[in-house]
């Protein structure tokens, strides 16, 4: 596919976000959209995984460590087949296996994650394993920006760096804000590129909502030898949904009847602006 095909693709995979968050009654809105294009791309673009090598020790892995928006998370994997979308409607719901973070009994779920900072670790690990396997997979984390707040976060960066972990890309979904408020208000984070690099990173910068700008980014990414990559995705908060873009009220929020429709509208018209 293309970008222009995969942007609208985007749109309309958070549609499938908004219905699951409108009829569970439950889910992280701005998170959810914000990561969408990062998803697309990886899944679509980059990522060695697909629903019948998920057994098979070369293939890639990615982990979703901000798992709190697994719903983007969930809408791909059953774009890329792993899963009916009948399952999706059972998304939040008593005795579902389609949990509110990633549980790795839903087919492409690589480990259980949400309990911020911990993802990166163990992708660090995943990337140890690979380098004394001689394998080709690569290892994909992605990270909120809030979540870097966490201490575990920057013992996996040194660690990375350390091991010069050519064969990982983290990926920071940069949209300057989480639940309580701004970013920068409640633990300050400028520069991203000078607090990675000092952990031994090569760092990359993308529009985390442009799927040509990542998917170029990645590339380089994976062509660079001898340092782990980290890319910072800048993107916006509700991306998709004007009143849910850059409003922190809408981390987590289920829209009434009226934001519902009004939301699905929008989608409509970006997916066909796209093409």
């Amino acid at each position: 596919m293309n970008y222009r095909e995969l942007t609208a693709k985007a749109f309309s995979l958070r549609r499938d976000v908004l219905d699951m968050i409108y009829q569970s009654k439950g889910g992280h809105f701005g998170g959810d959209f914000s990561v969408m294009d990062i998803l697309v791309t990886l899944y679509n673009l980059h990522l060695n995984v697909t629903p019948s090598n998920m057994g098979d020790p070369g293939r890639d892995r990615f982990i979703l460590s901000k798992g709190h928006t697994v719903a983007a998370l969930y809408a791909v994997l059953c774009d890329r087949g792993f899963f009916p979308k009948s399952d999706l409607e059972t998304f939040s719901q008593f005795g579902s296996k389609y949990i509110g973070h990633p549980n790795n009994k839903v087919n492409g779920i690589e480990m259980n994650s949400g309990s911020l900072g911990h993802g990166l670790s163990v992708g660090v690990g995943m990337a140890i394993a690979g380098k004394m396997d001689a394998a080709g997979f690569r290892v994909y984390v992605i990270m909120g920006d809030g979540e870097l707040a966490e201490g575990s976060v920057w013992e996996g960066a040194m660690a990375a760096g350390h091991y010069r972990l050519d064969n990982m890309t983290a990926v920071v979904d940069r949209n300057m804000l989480q639940i309580s408020g701004l970013t920068e208000e409640i633990m300050t984070q400028d520069s991203q590129a000078e607090r990675w690099s000092a952990f031994g990173w090569n760092v990359l910068e993308a529009d985390g909502n442009d799927i040509k700008s990542l998917d170029l980014t990645i590339k380089e990414a994976k062509a660079f030898m001898g340092k782990p990559t980290v890319i910072i995705a800048n993107t916006v908060k509700g991306f998709g949904y004007s009143e849910a873009e850059n409003n922190a009220g809408w981390h987590h929020k289920v829209p009434d009847k009226e934001q519902y429709e009004a939301a699905k509208a929008e989608l409509l018209r970006r997916e066909a602006d796209a093409v």
